[in-house]
């Protein structure tokens, strides 16, 4: 269900303790993503976002989106200490709302060249808007993982990575996808980037099982990111961003 975040601006999809399925735009304001140059430790990070919100007259609770990324792949005892920390981190900020975290993110483990630890990529936040324009959205970083009726999760084809596995996976994390984008009230077609992050071979896959499903904004393609997902036995995930402003400091 798409929840109110008055203090921040946005809207967004309750998910987990670690971050929320998505979030969206207020009517009178945009999200405007931010990327570093560099990798910043999370923690160092996190006083740079606060002081850019402040230079921007916006208070912590504007930040809407994270993108992080690891120096590798976490074990799940890992990924739940390191969420800890991180879900306290936003608790300090006052951006929980009623116990829930509202901030949209997505974490990966880049291939080539990754961080020592941790560190924070980009961020995004709402700020009101300085013309008319559509509303802009994040869906966080989904992996190829379903729940089961009896509530738990499941990799799917978990340990395959043949190109029929690597479809089927790419399939479930676009259902999940679409689903997010419905119950933001947004369409594919007003996404303006498509972050995949693989270390598979996707070309048999792109036109058919990807694009595919973007109607016209299908022109602006993907962006396929050499990156493994945050834990160990994924290997697809995907994240969808409607920008109409983006600044690299």
């Amino acid at each position: 269900m798409l929840t109110c975040n008055p203090k921040g601006n946005y809207s967004f999809l309750p998910g987990g303790q670690a971050f929320s399925d998505g979030v969206v735009s207020a009517e009178g304001f945009e999200i405007i993503r931010v990327v570093f140059e560099e990798f910043i430790p999370w923690q160092q990070g996190f006083q740079l976002i606060s002081n850019h919100l402040v230079s921007k007259g916006r208070s912590k609770q504007a930040l809407c989106a994270i993108e992080l990324r690891c120096p590798q792949p976490f074990s799940g005892e890992g990924f739940a200490n390191f969420n800890a920390q991180y879900y306290s981190l936003l608790e300090e900020w006052g951006i929980l709302v009623d116990g829930c975290n509202p901030v949209a993110r997505t974490n990966v483990a880049p291939v080539l060249n990754p961080p020592t630890e941790t560190s924070v990529y980009a961020f995004a936040y709402a700020a009101p808007i300085e013309s008319n324009q559509r509303s802009t959205f994040v869906a966080s970083g989904v992996g190829e993982i379903t729940v089961t009726d009896q509530g738990e999760q499941k990799i799917i084809r978990q340990g395959e990575i043949s190109e029929n596995a690597i479809q089927e996976k790419v399939a479930i994390v676009m259902s999940i996808l679409e689903n997010r984008i419905g119950a933001l009230e947004q369409t594919w077609s007003k996404v303006t980037t498509a972050n995949v992050y693989t270390v598979h071979d996707i070309h048999p896959l792109i036109e058919d099982d990807i694009l595919a499903k973007f109607g016209r904004a299908s022109i602006r393609g993907i962006l396929w990111q050499y990156a493994r997902p945050p834990l160990i036995d994924l290997e697809y995930e995907m994240d969808l961003r409607s920008h109409c402003k983006e600044y690299y400091l």
